[in-house]
């Protein structure tokens, strides 16, 4: 599996690229019914999927990672180098979103991005991770606790006020 950077090209997102995101943010409806992030989670259009990009873009220090297998798209992760809204001295890059083809649940994909961003982080001599993990979410929360995360304190999300549970994960040098 590879992580690729998206990259827009003079200010836009690929198209064919685009498409096959919002294909595999379709494929993921229950994940977006919980957070309300889209009005229909049962149709989500390629317009709709690039202005959440863009949003997420939009940070000084996000990166939109796509994962590929045998050159097929099976997630997406959305980082930040830091959290804008960190209190002082939480340096800690932040996953904001990793999403895994719901075709491909199970299948070790999303224990594998995860492992890959760690690394890369890891590689820039970073000490740790967070993730904000909505509360309606246990999947989820069982998910990132699995992993090594462990919940450091309760807030509300940034976009949309959602009650959350922060994790965090020490990242031990290689």
């Amino acid at each position: 599996m590879i992580l690729q950077p998206l990259v827009p090209v003079d200010g836009a997102l690929p198209g064919p690229v685009l498409t096959e995101i919002a294909a595999l943010y379709s494929t993921n409806h229950a994940f977006f019914e919980l957070g309300g992030d889209f009005p229909d989670p049962n149709r989500i259009t390629v317009e709709q999927v690039a202005a959440s990009l863009a949003d997420e873009l939009a940070h000084d220090s996000a990166e939109i990672l796509l994962a590929r297998s045998a050159g097929r798209l099976v997630g997406l992760a959305a980082t930040l180098d830091r959290n804008p809204a960190a209190a002082p001295g939480d340096d800690d890059p932040w996953i904001g979103l990793l999403l895994i083809d719901a075709t491909a649940h199970r299948e070790g994909y999303g224990r594998a991005v995860a492992t890959l961003v760690e690394d890369r982080f890891r590689a820039a001599g970073r000490t740790g991770v967070q993730i904000a993990v909505l509360d309606n979410n246990p999947k989820g929360l069982a998910f990132w606790q699995s992993q090594g995360y462990s919940p450091v304190r309760r807030a509300k999300d940034r976009e949309l006020g959602r009650d959350c549970t922060v994790l965090r994960k020490p990242l031990d040098a290689a």
